[in-house]
């Protein structure tokens, strides 16, 4: 059944067209993901689809008795009222609490949040989660959603994908959270030059078939398409179920990363990073930290014993109030810490990206504050000018002499990270670096990491870039250890919904009734995972060491079997050359095994 149809619709806001002429229609089953630059009118869309907002021309037919759960970037809550009467209504407790339905939308998304607390009194990330759940718990044939992972972690954006896939509504949903488009949508739009440019697929088939689109065409803009085809060459080459994603043909993409290196040369970037930094870039002994220091606050570490070396690029999980801040504040030597000793290496030069906005110049222009920390920079083998690095991060033309007092907030993030970049640091610590960044200067960021060649310890609660610029996690459970995840994001969520880590949401909760989690009688909360293994820290450090070596060991065989693989393509009519290889080729093999069931069994041990 049509639930919505577009017919010649146009709207501007000032002189710039957003929509021009743009027909289309969604129908019930649908499940649409809206991509496209800041400011190219996705929100704009989907206020007209929502009937919100009137566009200039054309026409707009909503099926008789359409019911539509419309969620804002804005949320409007009355300050006044309590977030029980916000989400909930009327509705008697004894009808709520015996839907397992509702109970499940408010443990995963307010359990941590007081009913009779007032809207007014909640933070920005709270009233996001009350809106949310006030959306979620009614029936709608069409749920429009505007960003709606923005102030949610990990988990609760793992649970909220879980959550729409099962519903029977038709789904539109405009969001910059790659993995969350891929979990979520079978369909992709992307909103561009006044047009809605339509795909099968979620985000990696999209992403195919716009490489597809570009190779076919032979689109003039180089430096765009090697940026798809390095997009395209690691998903291809990651987890295997990104692959599993398309459901159209992708073996016509195969020509644009049939000779794609790597996206990162993992042993070239950790053989610079480690003569820019030597042997050691922090070295964490016997550390215990609360986030409100010494005995204030949450525990975030207790007696911890870890490395982060020259070249490591870690992503660091947790959920909202683990204290992931904290651990980069700690790094950054912005905190001590209760007991225990941080070693900093003599060589290291940090840049810290917090999610505070740093002080700038609100009378400078946007050139002239990134100039006066430098204006050239290398990264990898080429020379940027600062004017060229504010262009990859979506400064155009104009925008460069724009006064940053007039600047939004996302275009400030992105300011101070260039800034901070352009002091040419070997350490990079990244507090949620994501907010307000549009796909396309995500995939910009990303390349640029890329060649960046340093220490990179990033916190995200973006999974795809955590994924895509991390080359291992690390996470805190609640029980004041960094536990590495072999497994990534997906060990992590196993193992918050086995019960093998404490409920850091739950435990912050503040005094008053809370939402009971989905299943509960009460309000109970898991148990803490066993303590790591009594081992002494000289024992931990000797253990660290090793793992760290071993994971160094397979980083140069991978570099090894990529030089072999490249060889043997050359050799592919030497016969007596090609069995040379392949012979050595499986030999390799044979040892990165080894090695990597070295790495398992200390892993076993350090109980990671």
């Amino acid at each position: 059944m049509n639930l919505v149809n577009l017919e010649s619709v146009s709207h501007a806001y000032g002189p710039k067209p957003l929509l021009g002429e743009v027909s289309l229609g969604i129908e019930a089953g649908d499940r649409i993901g809206v991509v496209g630059r800041n400011g190219d009118g996705k929100t704009t869309l989907i206020s007209v689809i929502a009937g919100t907002l009137k566009p200039d021309a054309g026409r707009v037919t909503h099926t008789r008795g359409l019911r539509i759960g419309f969620l804002s970037q804005r949320d409007d809550l009355d300050p006044a009222v309590t977030v029980r009467e916000v989400v909930l209504g009327e509705r008697a407790e004894h009808e709520w609490a015996g839907d397992q339905a509702v109970r499940e939308i408010l443990a995963n998304l307010i359990g941590d949040i007081d009913l009779s607390a007032r809207a007014g009194e909640l933070s920005g990330g709270e009233r996001r989660r009350t809106a949310l759940a006030r959306l979620l718990i009614d029936e709608h044939d069409l749920v429009i959603l505007d960003e709606p992972t923005n102030h949610l972690d990990i988990e609760a954006i793992a649970w909220l994908a879980g959550h729409l896939s099962q519903r029977r509504s038709a789904l539109l949903v405009v969001t910059h959270d790659r993995w969350f488009l891929d979990a979520v949508s079978t369909r992709t739009w992307e909103v561009v030059d006044g047009t809605v440019q339509r795909y099968e697929g979620g985000y990696a088939a999209y992403v195919l078939a716009k490489a597809e689109r570009a190779r076919i065409a032979q689109a003039s803009e180089e430096r765009r398409q090697n940026l798809m085809r390095k997009e395209i060459a690691w998903l291809r080459r990651g987890p295997p179920a990104r692959t599993s994603k398309p459901k159209f043909r992708i073996e016509a993409a195969q020509a644009l990363i049939a000779n794609e290196p790597p996206v990162r040369d993992t042993v070239e970037l950790v053989k610079f990073a480690s003569a820019r930094l030597g042997k050691t870039v922090y070295d964490l002994d016997q550390v215990t930290l609360h986030a409100g220091g010494p005995g204030e606050g949450p525990l975030v570490l207790d007696r911890c014993t870890w490395q982060f070396g020259p070249g490591d690029r870690v992503g660091l999980i947790g959920v909202n109030g683990s204290g992931k801040s904290s651990v980069l504040r700690l790094l950054a030597d912005a905190v001590r810490p209760d007991s225990g000793t941080v070693v900093r290496g003599k060589t290291v030069r940090l840049a810290h990206l917090s999610q505070e906005l740093a002080e700038l110049d609100p009378n400078r222009r946007v050139l002239e504050t990134v100039e006066e920390i430098r204006k050239f920079i290398q990264v990898g083998k080429r020379e940027w000018t600062a004017s060229q690095l504010l262009e990859r991060l979506g400064f155009r033309g104009e925008a460069q002499w724009k006064v940053v007092g007039d600047l939004s907030g996302g275009e400030r993030r992105r300011l101070q990270l260039l800034r901070l970049l352009m002091d040419d640091p070997n350490v990079l610590l990244l507090d949620e670096p994501t907010n307000d960044l549009d796909i396309e200067t995500l995939n910009e960021l990303e390349d640029l990491l890329d060649a960046w060649p340093g220490t990179l310890v990033l916190v995200s609660h973006d999974r795809y870039f955590l994924e895509r610029v991390t080359d291992r996690c690390v996470a805190l459970l609640g029980d004041g250890r960094l536990s590495l995840l072999p497994g990534g994001v997906e060990e992590y969520l196993q193992r918050r919904s086995s019960g093998t880590a404490l409920t850091a949401r739950a435990g912050s909760a503040p005094a008053g009734s809370r939402a009971p989690a989905a299943g509960e009688a009460g309000g109970g909360r898991q148990e803490a995972a066993p303590a790591a293994p009594g081992l002494s820290a000289r024992e931990l450090r000797e253990l660290q060491k090793e793992l760290s070596r071993l994971e160094r060991q397979l980083d140069k065989i991978s570099g090894r079997e990529s030089v072999l693989h490249a060889a043997m393509a050359d050799a592919a009519s030497d016969y007596g050359r090609l069995a040379s290889l392949d012979a050595e080729l499986k030999d390799l093999r044979a040892q990165k095994e080894t090695v990597e069931l070295e790495w398992m069994d200390l892993a076993e041990k350090l109980g990671e």
